[in-house]
């Protein structure tokens, strides 16, 4: 799935990303710098890059060679880069914010998404690349320093920390954040416009921050202002948030769905104008992410179950407890459905890329979950679930990370029981409702 994403031959060790930003849907002037460690000698390497205007490319700041075919961008430094030399790659081009592709799931659009006065992100699946030259895999996580200039009368935000905020030529003003914790590609976040910024906090003195159009700062207080109870009830399951700060971005667009971006979740306005039960879905989804999708990060695409199935898992069991559905039920319904879900849009970890963010890695997958709660009791469950997010808090996971420490903490052999829930065309006997049918498919 995707075979051309990511790059192998270095990691990255550092963006720094210099944004000069100018007005909705205008080109402006962009510079990526990428220091990065070669893990083999070099004598060419390849970033993911979209679209925009390629200007220049230097190594070590000597010209370099460069190719583009599609997304990929080869570079070709003067000299051989030798295994285990550090080098930075410094591009410079004319980002163009009016670069938008669309999925037909769950995520429609994604890339620049333009706002009444600005933009936000949305880089999931492989959109990142339509922003700046990266190495764009899930797995592939790194620090970002976000540097974005832009008239005073608006403001900048990414993920992480402001660092800086300093005057500049003219009326304009430079931004500064520090991502402070490696993140993948999909997840990062820079938005730009008139903005207010909320800050309280959370459990222990976490650090809030929300950042809200002026003129939704009211309309989505009441649930924004849920957050901190939404990260206790989170910490009781999972243990302590993982990140230094956290906040909602409130997106002024026609977005259908909310994205994970580490520390800083976009949610469309419209997820918070509703009721309050779907507010608390969406915002509990989210959140739940940072541990399962930003902290513990997908090996490929083939884990978005994990992902998806938790986030999922415990927004439904969230919403049962505050006033939503029964998640007995949900999860019925979801297994009646199960047959069918695998057909069309594969088991839950055998997505193919067009069903990809389709319903069977969401309630289809936390199915899978709710399916291990039942065989191994809630108490060996909560344990399988702590012991995830704190042994693989900060680093990338797969689907069999997940059945080996599941059948670790368990004291046995799950393989054989998650297997067939994860792969193949049948859905198993749901343990514990011997009465519960599956429809077959058609």
């Amino acid at each position: 799935m995707f075979p051309l994403d990511g790059n192998g031959g270095y990691t990255v060790d550092r963006y720094v990303l210099d944004f000069d930003w100018q007005a909705p849907k205008t080109p402006f002037a962009a510079t990526a710098t990428v220091k990065a460690t070669a893990t083999q000698s070099l004598s060419r390497f390849n970033l993911d890059f979209g679209g925009n205007t390629l200007h220049s490319v230097t190594v070590d700041g000597k010209a370099a060679g460069t190719s583009r075919e599609g997304d990929e961008l080869t570079v070709t430094p003067k000299s051989p880069l030798l295994k285990g030399r550090s080098f930075t790659v410094k591009v410079t081009y004319t980002a163009d914010p009016t670069q938008i592709r669309h999925r037909d799931d769950a995520i429609e659009d994604y890339g620049w998404i333009p706002t009444p006065d600005g933009t936000v992100v949305y880089p999931q699946p492989n959109g990142a690349r339509l922003i700046f030259p990266a190495n764009d895999h899930p797995s592939r996580r790194a620090p970002i320093t976000f540097r974005i200039t832009t008239p005073k009368d608006l403001t900048a935000v990414a993920n992480g920390k402001l660092t800086a905020k300093d005057a500049v030529s003219g009326d304009r003003v430079r931004w500064t954040y520090d991502s402070e914790q490696p993140l993948s590609t999909q997840l990062v976040q820079l938005a730009v416009g008139r903005f207010t910024t909320v800050d309280s906090t959370g459990p222990g003195g976490l650090p809030l921050r929300d950042i809200v159009p002026d003129a939704l700062v009211e309309p989505t207080a009441k649930y924004r202002k849920l957050t901190p109870d939404h990260l206790s009830w989170l910490e009781q399951k999972l243990g302590k948030y993982p990140f230094n700060r956290y906040g909602v971005l409130v997106g002024d667009t026609d977005l259908g769905v909310a994205l994970e971006t580490q520390t800083l979740s976009l949610v469309p306005k419209a997820d918070l104008l509703g009721t309050q039960v779907d507010a608390e879905r969406n915002l509990v989804h989210e959140l739940a992410h940072q541990w399962f999708g930003d902290s513990v990060a997908l090996a490929g695409w083939s884990d978005l179950w994990v992902s998806e199935g938790h986030a999922r898992f415990y927004e439904r069991m969230y919403s049962e407890e505050h006033g939503g559905d029964s998640f007995e039920a949900a999860m019925k319904a979801a297994y009646k459905a199960h047959d069918q879900w695998r057909r069309d849009f594969g088991a839950p970890a055998e997505p193919t890329e067009p069903n990809l963010f389709k319903r069977m890695r969401y309630d289809g997958s936390a199915l899978v979950l709710y399916a291990l709660r039942e065989k191994v009791g809630d108490a060996t469950f909560q344990r399988i679930e702590r012991a995830w997010v704190t042994e693989y808090r900060g680093r990338t996971a797969s689907t069999q990370d997940y059945v080996d420490l599941s059948s670790k903490i368990a004291g046995e052999d799950l393989s054989g029981f998650l297997k067939p829930w994860l792969y193949g065309p049948k859905t198993p006997p749901m343990p514990g409702h011997p009465d519960w049918v599956v429809d077959p498919a058609t």
